[in-house]
């Protein structure tokens, strides 16, 4: 199962993206390899180029960054607009299991995820904690069970 990470942010380089490195530390420590990493400014447009480029060679792909309310933040349309189907779990639980380390504060994060192109596509609040709680907590206890929904035959026929 390959992964691919992409960071949205608009200040963010690689040498100071902790949370792209707690992502790729946690799947290394798994054994899931890493196809893709890159990162872009808080735009929809390089967004979706960004995922649409990944999704050949990943099964899934882990989006951190720009899930807010802010005037810049457009991870959540840019990604809403590519969704195919949608898990709206992942959200509600998120802000759920957020909502008991912050507070209500966890009402401004628009974490979602859902399918595009027959791959798995995560998007999470950008911050080191929010990216733990997302990984640790939902993502990686159930990541080969979603993937192998998405990949099994359905009974008497061929996809």
């Amino acid at each position: 199962m390959r992964c691919a990470i992409l960071t949205v942010s608009d200040t963010r380089t690689e040498a100071t993206d902790k949370s792209g490195k707690f992502i790729m530390a946690a799947l290394e420590e798994r054994g899931l390899p890493i196809t893709g990493y890159r990162i872009v400014p808080d735009d929809a447009s390089m967004i979706r180029t960004a995922v649409d480029s990944f999704l050949d060679a990943a099964e899934v792909v882990l989006i951190h960054g720009g899930t807010g309310i802010s005037r810049r933040d457009t991870t959540f349309e840019a990604i809403q607009s590519m969704l195919e189907k949608t898990l709206p779990g992942f959200g509600e639980i998120f802000r759920t299991l957020s909502f008991r380390e912050i507070g209500p504060a966890a009402m401004l994060s628009r974490a979602t995820a859902g399918v595009v192109r027959g791959r798995l596509v995560f998007s999470m609040p950008g911050s080191t904690g929010a990216v733990r709680l997302a990984l640790e907590e939902l993502i990686l206890p159930e990541i080969q069970h979603l993937v192998w929904e998405l990949v099994r035959q359905p009974a008497g026929g061929t996809r």
